[in-house]
């Protein structure tokens, strides 16, 4: 399914690249005539830039082509309105803004991430395409000597780009090989083969890190004030819960010394042997969020500069080492015994990480710190994304910080369980196809996890409400793999039956 996906993607962007080369566009008379027209001023955003006769001032190109660049006066979600724009002023202002780029001696890769560093890449296919096109004819000119054509480079830049999102989307299927890509890019070099070498570098090259570009942050158009006056700096502008520094309104639940390991990324893909190594961390759980400073705290003396401060805010390095427990779930790591006292942090977004605790008694009670936590933070989830496709999908789970109350949240995890345990129910009823297996045990695992997920979330907050002995809540954490109450998932042999 997600090779078909993939295949019609890719001819489409072939088909545009082919009617690059002869001229012409399906939008060609719509965009000059919408956009710009014949003659007359092009006023949006502070713009001075005038075309008269349908003929682009060269100067006046250069000029628009600086200003985005530096944005001023313009937001960077601006600029690619600009570059994709298919009249002959924009694509001057496109040539002028590539200008601005020295890509010579980079890889495709390293010259891609570099172009998409500078503003959100956004608008339809078609829009995007023209963008990349003006990217790979920079990218062929300022590396003249390659044994890529310029349309190959073209080729191969749209082909890492739906590689990127291939790789690294939300899909829960099989992710395409290094074989796959190539098969996919035979004949496309100037009607010959790319380099194996240089497919096979590419490819790892995604694979290993994805492509990033700028994020469509609100960026005032005049200064970077606030309202009361005080500079407000581009990176401010993020997810309240779970980005900026330690806000004073926020609970410390818990902190201490813990080791870490991580074993899967998003979507519960497995990390590189090079990051699955035991690390170090002072962990902070304050408010919704685990802080990990990464320092030689547990081995500083008492009082140093390493040692944990309730009061102390952590910089922006210790800042990148945090993690959202929104919608997470801790359990003891029963199935590994490699070390003792470890448990396992599955996040909202699928990835897993094993932490180690000094002792039995704090591992218990990180487990249920962390899943207290949760209980009482995660707002109820979005519906799933609805598309013509029959796919699975997971629904959208908010960062945010529910505004329900104690009751009304437990209300909202048990209303949710009981939804969780009738859809595995009819889910494990159904017959097996042959041809969707994998979307039916992408759901199965879903709703396996959730189960376990708001059951122990369900059981947190009743013991909250009833006011028990924490002491004997806290000998009893949820272990990995254990399900609360609820429709047992048939065997193999009651499925055939």
């Amino acid at each position: 399914m997600w090779r078909k996906e993939y295949d019609a993607h890719f001819e489409y962007l072939l088909h545009l690249l082919d009617s690059s080369r002869s001229g012409v566009s399906p939008d060609t008379a719509s965009d000059s005539h919408s956009e710009l027209g014949s003659s007359g001023q092009l006023e949006q955003s502070g713009r001075d830039v005038v075309v008269k006769g349908g003929s682009a001032d060269r100067d006046a190109a250069k000029h628009l082509a600086g200003r985005l660049f530096r944005l001023e006066g313009f937001r960077r979600r601006d600029v690619a309105q600009h570059l994709s724009k298919n009249n002959k002023f924009n694509q001057m202002v496109a040539a002028e803004y590539l200008n601005f780029f020295n890509f010579t001696g980079l890889t495709l890769e390293q010259a891609l991430r570099t172009f998409l560093k500078t503003f959100p890449l956004t608008g339809e296919t078609q829009e995007r395409e023209r963008i990349l096109a003006h990217f790979s004819r920079r990218f062929s000119s300022c590396n003249p000597v390659s044994h890529v054509s310029e349309d190959g480079i073209h080729a191969l830049t749209c082909a890492l780009m739906l590689l990127n999102t291939d790789l690294h989307g939300h899909n829960l299927g099989r992710k395409m090989t290094c074989q796959q890509f190539i098969r996919n890019l035979d004949g496309l070099n100037g009607g010959g083969n790319f380099p194996k070498d240089l497919l096979k570098a590419s490819y790892h090259s995604i694979r290993n890190e994805k492509l990033d570009w700028a994020p469509e942050e609100e960026k005032p158009l005049s200064g970077t004030e606030d309202r009361g006056g005080a500079a407000v700096k581009p990176s401010e502008s993020r997810n309240p819960v779970i980005s900026g520094p330690l806000s004073p309104g926020r609970t410390t639940h818990k902190h201490g010394t813990l080791l870490r390991k991580v074993l899967f990324e998003m979507d519960g893909r497995p990390a590189p042997r090079v990051r699955r190594s035991w690390k170090k961390f002072s962990v902070v759980l304050r408010g919704a969020v685990l802080y990990l400073q990464k320092t030689h705290a547990a081995l500083s003396p008492p009082g140093g500069e390493d040692e944990y401060n309730p009061d102390k805010e952590p910089s922006e390095v210790n800042l990148k080492d945090r993690l959202s427990v929104h919608h997470a779930l801790a359990s003891r790591a029963s199935d590994y015994g490699k070390r003792p006292n470890v448990f396992k942090l599955k996040t909202s977004d699928w990835k897993v990480f094993l932490f180690q605790a000094p002792s039995e008694e704090e591992m218990v009670s990180w487990i249920r710190q962390i899943n207290l936590v949760a209980a009482l933070s995660s707002a109820p989830a979005l519906p799933a994304p609805v598309g013509s496709r029959r796919k699975f999908c997971r629904p959208f789970l908010p960062s945010s910080t529910t505004r329900l109350s104690q009751e009304e949240q437990l209300k909202s995890h048990e209303n949710k369980l009981k939804q969780i345990c009738s859809e595995l129910e009819s889910h494990t009823r159904t017959p097996t196809d042959a041809t969707g297996w994998e979307e039916r045990l992408a759901m199965e695992q879903y709703l396996t996890f959730e189960r376990e997920r708001y059951g122990a979330y369900v059981s947190l907050l009743r013991a909250e409400l009833e006011g028990g002995d924490p002491g004997r809540r806290q000998e009893s954490p949820p272990r990995e793999g254990s399900i609360p109450p609820g429709p047992p998932s048939r065997t193999t042999a009651s499925r055939r039956s």
